[in-house]
């Protein structure tokens, strides 16, 4: 965050600062991509819904599936009924057609052979051709009846009378069977003028009339052949080209169909396609960069690329904005922990609220309880700068609210909540207690614009205040570990030969480490460290070389953890280290990492050179024992199990490791 970058540099932490500036430029947030800009994947995009809501985007492709589901049926239903109209025009025409024209051969055939038995000469067998001549005539008038009866009929489903309807018989099938009845009549004809001829006495007979009838009938049945033999092969080639035609409409239909999947999958892999860029990629970008958070590993090269305009690119424009906002509370706590002193942690918040929060107005106070007085810590009244409350409260810190109750106090809450605040036209305020160790060590006071009822002007001022709140949470460990430091400087508790604090501070400050703990619901890591064969270097290079180890050995330790943390001498070579606010088994980590240090660690000492190991013995408060000096019990017992264990090592407490019931 930029207010986190411009806070001010002080000697001790220039380098630390110029770094993390050059990487938040090098980490700036990649701007979101700008819209596509060719054809074809604005094409691509609008197909695949990228950039609609979520629930539209799905309800379309709903839509988008119900159509190519249903145009694939609609080919499927019309290939179907195309083929079931071939199919009946050749089961309803073709086939009964051309088996009714071999019929009707047939019986043309045996009126042919009959009329070879008749003649003006009587025979006698010309009743019996007579007769069987009738019986074909009748079949063939039976054959074309029930063509038509075919033709006509609507048994069957609506869909089967539909096709059947349109399946109807070409104009050659109708003349072909109104010539073939006319052929059949003309044959009846000609077998009644002949039998009328016939029936006259043997002297009246008229011969040129059977004979007339013989020939007409004769004349009939070859014109019947004729009309027959050709509908057959018409029907032939009516049937050939029905087949090819059947054979292409189930071509077709398999293109129009596999055309219809290629479409449908096409833009079915690009939707998924998009999903995953828009989904996917973001989740897991985010899962990853979620897992960077918890273990404090920050990278703003690994921001989540916004590839949709939909809810997840605005969660994804959001997380990027919230890991700004965690890399600026990790670099600004980062660089308080580094500083000096308390006052320059005053004045990082104070450069926070002017530079990035743009707050009107502020002030810090700083807390001395024993003294119960109170003091302007940020800004100083210099020059026409004038003190928002009443003076009394700097000689009195009882009298100011925040203080008192440890609360917060807003006047835009209840207008004049806080008598000692000097009454301005237009200003309320808010104080917000830093409360660290139990007790109220300071109190921020932020300023913003009132209207006549005492309500916020400025739309964005809960928003300003939020974000102060934020950051002074993220100040109150590192100012309760500086006020600590501070009051240890202030009193005598402090190792003269190794500059670490003694045991009496623990003592004394005790009360204050388990409070803050205890509210602030984190963990302390306590390790009990002792030198390995420390008095073998008293009695063999004297106690000028112990002494010297003993130095550079808690340099080490301070240097192997954070300012926060707090290293105690507890007495001879053995050192109490506590680290503050660590999560579960963290201590662990920094345990093996002190061990590693020490392990390296070469001392001069004269001509000769001291090289030693430490044991450490690590334990938890509260996650141990909610007893705190019965944690630092567990870690000095780990402490005996690593010097058993043959030195050298860190072991973390167990249960089993305590066998003598309550502390």
């Amino acid at each position: 965050m930029p207010g986190a970058l411009a806070l001010r540099r002080t000697p001790h932490s220039k380098t630390t600062m110029q770094d993390d500036d050059r990487g938040r430029a090098d980490t700036a947030e990649t701007p979101a991509p700008p819209p596509a800009t060719g054809f074809f994947r604005r094409f691509l995009r609008l197909l695949t819904f990228v950039d609609l809501p979520i629930k539209q985007k799905f309800l379309l492709l709903a839509i988008g599936t119900l159509f190519w589901f249903g145009s694939m049926a609609v080919v499927t239903v019309f290939a179907l009924t195309a083929i079931q109209y071939k199919y009946h025009l050749v089961s309803e025409q073709i086939m009964p057609h051309d088996q009714a024209a071999r019929e009707v051969l047939s019986h043309l055939q045996s009126i042919d052979r009959d009329l070879q038995f008749i003649g003006p000469h009587d025979t006698g067998a010309d009743l019996l051709a007579i007769q069987s001549m009738r019986d074909h005539v009748k079949s063939i008038r039976a054959v074309n009846a029930r063509l038509s009866l075919r033709q006509n009929g609507t048994s069957g489903t609506f869909i089967e009378n539909l096709v059947r309807s349109l399946a109807t018989a070409s104009p050659a099938s109708l003349h072909y069977l109104q010539g073939i009845m006319a052929v059949a009549d003309r044959i009846d004809q000609s077998l009644d003028s002949y039998i009328h001829a016939k029936r006259k006495l043997p002297r009246a007979m008229d011969t040129e009339a059977i004979t007339t009838a013989v020939d007409d009938a004769k004349d009939q049945v070859a014109k019947g052949v004729a009309l027959a033999t050709q509908h057959a092969q018409g029907v032939a080639a009516e049937y050939g080209s029905i087949n090819d035609q059947i054979y292409q409409i189930i071509r077709e239909s398999v293109n129009a169909i596999l055309a219809v999947l290629l479409i449908a999958s096409t833009l079915l892999f690009f939707f998924v396609r998009w999903i995953i860029v828009a989904f996917q990629r973001p989740i897991a970008a985010i899962i990853r960069q979620i897992d960077s958070l918890s273990t404090g590993d920050i990278n703003l090269a690994k921001k989540v690329a916004i590839k949709s305009q939909d809810e997840i690119g605005t969660l994804s424009q959001k997380f990027n904005s919230l890991v700004d906002n965690v890399y600026g509370m990790t670099i600004y706590k980062k660089v308080i922990e580094e500083d000096a002193s308390l006052d320059e942690v005053y004045h990082r918040l104070g450069d926070v609220f002017d530079t990035e929060l743009a707050i009107p107005g502020y002030t810090i106070y700083d807390v001395n309880a024993q003294k119960k007085e109170m003091r302007v810590a940020h800004p100083p009244l210099v020059g026409d700068a004038r003190l928002h409350c009443d003076l009394e409260v700097l000689s009195d810190c009882s009298q100011c609210r925040a203080v008192h109750t440890g609360h917060t106090v807003s006047s835009f809450e209840f207008p004049g909540v806080c008598r000692r605040f000097v009454p301005q036209d237009g200003v309320g305020h808010i104080c917000i207690p830093l409360t660290a160790g139990g007790n109220t060590g300071g109190v921020v006071q932020l300023r913003f614009a009132a209207d006549a009822s005492g309500a916020m002007l400025d739309p964005a001022a809960p928003q300003k205040l939020f974000n102060a709140e934020t950051y002074i949470n993220q100040s109150l460990s590192v100012i309760e570990a500086k006020r600590l430091m501070q009051t240890l400087r202030e009193s005598a508790m402090v190792d003269p030969m190794t500059g670490l604090y003694n045991r009496r501070f623990l003592q004394e400050h005790t009360a204050q480490i388990i409070s803050g703990v205890l509210r602030r619901k984190t963990q302390i890591g306590l390790l009990v460290c002792d030198i390995d064969y420390f008095k073998q270097v008293n009695d063999t290079h004297g106690h000028d070389a112990g002494d010297q180890l003993l130095r550079e050995t808690a340099i080490v330790l301070k240097n192997a953890v954070r300012e926060s943390d707090i290293v105690i001498r507890f007495g001879g070579e053995e050192f109490l280290v506590l680290l503050m606010d660590v999560q579960a088994d963290d201590a662990q980590v920094v345990a093996e990492k002190i061990r590693q240090s020490i392990e390296k660690l070469k001392v001069t000492v004269g001509e000769k050179v001291l090289q030693k190991t430490i044991s450490i013995g690590v334990a938890e408060f509260p996650g141990d024992t909610d007893g705190f000096w019965q944690a630092i019990k567990y870690a000095d017992v780990a402490l005996y199990r690593a010097k058993e264990g043959g030195r050298n090592q860190c072991v973390r407490f167990a249960p089993d490791m305590w066998q003598h019931g309550d502390f």
